[in-house]
């Protein structure tokens, strides 16, 4: 088992191409050759996350928070930031976070806690656009079996929980093979008639290399006719945040309370409500998700769960929707859990080990 064999089951879930621009998702420290001995999970790396996975046996940290987000111009130890990138170095520890990857990929951070306060009929708040392409490519007949699966195996062709997805329309393609030219069929320098399929399927903008270098070692021709056509749709189940409808409308303390004892909130944050409102539609993102409150509220929801709201979304909102908001870092924890279903299915009998030393660094008094 090698470190990127745990990172490929992890981007196969979450690809790093999903994350937002600001972020840094991904591989961050380490050597993806090393076999892996041990998996440690949390949400923030810390010195004592790293002495932990040290002590523990683990030589990989899995992260939903980058260690590194923005440039570091020295490594001096002057902070716990850099005091835990040193230690990751010394002791061999490899380092991957998946942040926005995470959240925006289907079944994420939010849609999992929409999942945990029973949901249904759960979407993204704000989904994913420019992240599907149409390949449209001209095969002969005798060949669109090889071409197609080909293509298949290299990532295309899957959408939702389907994959093998294509259309195909048959016609006649005409070329001449000019000088210099290796034909697949036909004659140099005469006109040729061949029966072909136009063959088209979808697929992520992050798997079109991959799919590119399939076609062209599969196809037939010298130089195949094809093109790569972006969609305006989105992968279905991938965006920010998630909104979905309770069997059972729940009045706002109820939900509250519900809330504290789903995510461990010993608190949490509310705008005035009428406690008479009946909740049936809830809107919530993981993290910070306070620009996401007029995406909530254009829902339809009653209520939106997120974290770090700011006063003046407290002021500017109260007659809209009743905004809840529980701590940052109770509102990801169930990224671990993610983490930990990702690994255990691709590998159930490896080490994987939620960290004891990742604690909420904001204590309520």
């Amino acid at each position: 088992m090698l470190v990127r064999d745990i990172i490929d089951a992890i981007e196969s879930f979450a690809p790093p191409a999903l994350q937002e621009e600001y972020d840094n998702s991904g591989f961050i420290i380490g050597d993806k050759t090393d076999e892996c001995s041990g998996v440690l999970l949390t949400v923030d790396v810390t010195p004592e996350v790293v002495h932990e996975a040290k002590a523990s046996g683990c030589n990989l940290i899995v992260s939903h928070h980058p260690l590194i987000f923005s440039g570091i111009k020295r490594l001096d130890g002057s902070s716990r930031q850099q005091k835990a990138i040193m230690a990751a170095i010394r002791n061999e520890i490899s380092i991957y976070a998946a942040h926005t990857s995470l959240d925006i990929a289907p079944y994420g951070v939010s849609q999992r806690m929409a999942s945990m306060l029973g949901l249904s009929d759960i979407e993204p708040l704000e989904p994913k656009e420019d992240t599907l392409l149409k390949l449209q490519v001209y095969v002969p007949e005798g060949c669109l079996e090889i071409v197609r699966d080909t293509l298949f195996k290299a990532g295309a062709g899957r959408l939702g929980n389907y994959d093998a997805c294509s259309f195909s329309t048959s016609g006649t393609g005409t070329f001449r093979a000019r000088e210099g030219a290796n034909p697949f069929v036909g004659c140099i320098g005469e006109f040729h008639r061949e029966k072909e399929v136009a063959l088209q399927m979808v697929l992520p903008v992050w798997r079109r290399n991959e799919v590119e270098k399939a076609l062209l070692n599969s196809h037939p021709y010298e130089t195949p006719a094809y093109e790569f056509v972006a969609m305006h749709n989105h992968i279905p189940g991938t965006g920010l945040g998630a909104v979905g409808t309770f069997e059972a409308p729940m009045l706002p303390g109820e939900f509250i309370e519900k809330v504290k004892s789903t995510f461990d909130s010993p608190i949490v944050r509310c705008s005035n409500f009428n406690p008479e409102t009946k909740i049936s539609r809830l809107a919530l993102c993981g993290g910070s998700g306070g620009s996401l409150i007029r995406k909530a509220i254009s829902s339809g929801a009653q209520a939106y769960l997120t974290s770090d709201v700011k006063y003046h979304d407290f002021v500017d909102y109260p007659d809209n929707i009743i905004i809840v908001d529980i701590g940052h870092h109770e509102s990801e924890n169930c990224s671990k859990k993610i983490f930990y279903d990702i690994i255990s299915e691709k590998f159930p009998n490896f080490a994987i080990r939620n960290s004891q030393a990742d604690i909420n660094p904001i204590n309520y008094l």
